[in-house]
């Protein structure tokens, strides 16, 4: 009998992390006294594996959903790394890894800390390089993997050789990149790396930033518009369909505004090249998720919250909206006048290329809506609250959720 998915549901303000069977919700593991870094999500790995950072242990954890099932330990792996973690990237085997720092609970840049992780050798080195909020991917290709940090104000890609920077010395020197070079932008907001062709994606004000690897080097090219005003705050590639996408947000620049503004959901066929939108609602959408037949946002808004379910497949027509399935409201869910982020419940969403489930939070109430391609399907329980939204990811035997090599 196949393995049935299995739901990665982390608490990070009490600290829990809980693997639930799908769809009835059975627990089948608990680690307790972790924090996941929220902003860098999960990252999934070859072999079933998912990692995630303990923003407060301030360690790498690896985790086997699957291994309670067969006498493994749910936790596989760990390696110290600097936090507060902004973003978290893995090249193609899954044993190669880098850890950006961010913010965290600080008003302004402060830590310049960069983490590279070979979990074959057991080996965990921070360099300095540049204080910001930086995304990161690890390119892959002939010779050395290159860990390139995407900056912005200013906006640069920049690149280091992943065996230098093992290579650094005790005491968290500073980096000397390899490669570096200018984006048009300084306020980049979002990252995919597309393994098969080698490219890198940044989305910025001006579209969708893209560059290849030649040799230590980053050759950049035309980007992507957004095909219409506003722009996207989020990027991602479904690796099965070969498509990015994203939301692009428009409206009024005052965050206290937020109910006006408006959403799209955009797309970028990587092979063929055709870009469109799809109006999904006003309000506020942020990170999306990909299924086996749908791609999946969740929409705030005051009149009503709902999750809404896209065509995926391409081949037949233009993406286009099959469902919207209302949610139930939040307790101190966001207002009008004030930020939509900023001390508020949230929704988290999750879903996998290799199942036709979705999964979204009800923050604050300890609660988790299962869909199917059909409705809803489950309201799964935790005994913790899952303020600010808590995180998921939903995991499938074989799904090539890891060719997405970015923590989500």
């Amino acid at each position: 009998m196949p393995l049935a998915p299995r739901l990665l549901t982390a608490d990070q303000v009490a600290g829990s992390i809980r693997v639930l069977n799908l769809p009835d919700g059975r627990v089948t593991g608990v680690v307790e006294g972790r924090h996941l870094a929220e902003h860098a999500g999960f990252l999934a790995l070859p072999g079933g594996h998912w990692a995630f950072v303990d923003d407060l242990a301030g360690e790498l954890v690896v985790l086997d959903p699957y291994g309670p099932d067969a006498g493994r330990p749910l936790i596989a792996a760990t390696a110290p790394v600097a936090t507060p973690a902004e973003h978290l990237a893995a090249d193609a085997s899954g044993r190669r890894l880098a850890v950006t720092t961010g913010l965290g609970r600080n008003g302004e840049p402060w830590s310049d800390l960069l983490t590279t992780v070979d979990l074959d050798r057991g080996r965990s080195v921070r360099v300095r390089t540049r204080a910001g909020e930086p995304g990161v991917t690890v390119m892959c290709g002939s010779g050395d993997p290159l860990v390139v940090l995407r900056h912005r104000e200013p906006g640069t890609l920049t690149a280091y050789r992943y065996d230098d920077l093992q290579s650094a010395a005790p005491a968290s020197p500073p980096a000397s990149p390899a490669y570096e070079t200018e984006l048009p932008d300084h306020d980049g907001h979002g990252d995919a790396y597309d393994r098969l062709t080698g490219r890198l994606f940044a989305a910025a004000a001006s579209g969708v930033h893209r560059a290849r690897r030649d040799g230590d080097r980053l050759l950049l090219e035309e980007p992507i518009p957004w095909a219409g005003p506003g722009r996207g705050y989020y990027l991602r590639l479904d690796p099965v369909r070969r498509t990015l996408w994203s939301c692009v947000r428009g409206g009024p620049t005052d965050p206290g505004r937020w109910p006006e503004w408006t959403n799209d959901a955009w797309f970028h066929t990587l092979d063929g090249g055709r870009t469109g939108r799809v109006p999904l609602g006003p309000g506020l959408v942020f990170r999306l998720a990909v299924a086996a037949h749908h791609i999946a946002y969740a929409r705030v808004h005051p009149d009503g919250d709902e999750l809404i379910l896209l065509a995926a497949e391409l081949s037949g027509g233009e993406p286009r909206v099959v469902s919207r399935h209302p949610l139930p409201p939040m307790e101190g869910a966001p207002k009008p006048g004030g930020t939509p982020w900023d001390g508020v419940q949230r929704r988290a969403i999750a879903a996998s290329p290799g199942a036709p489930l979705t999964a979204v939070t009800r923050g604050g109430h300890g609660e988790i809506h299962l869909f199917d391609t059909t409705g809803p399907l489950a309201t799964l329980t935790v005994p913790t609250p899952l303020d600010d939204g808590g995180h998921l990811a939903l995991a499938a035997p074989g799904d090539r959720a890891w060719e997405d090599p970015l923590g989500r």
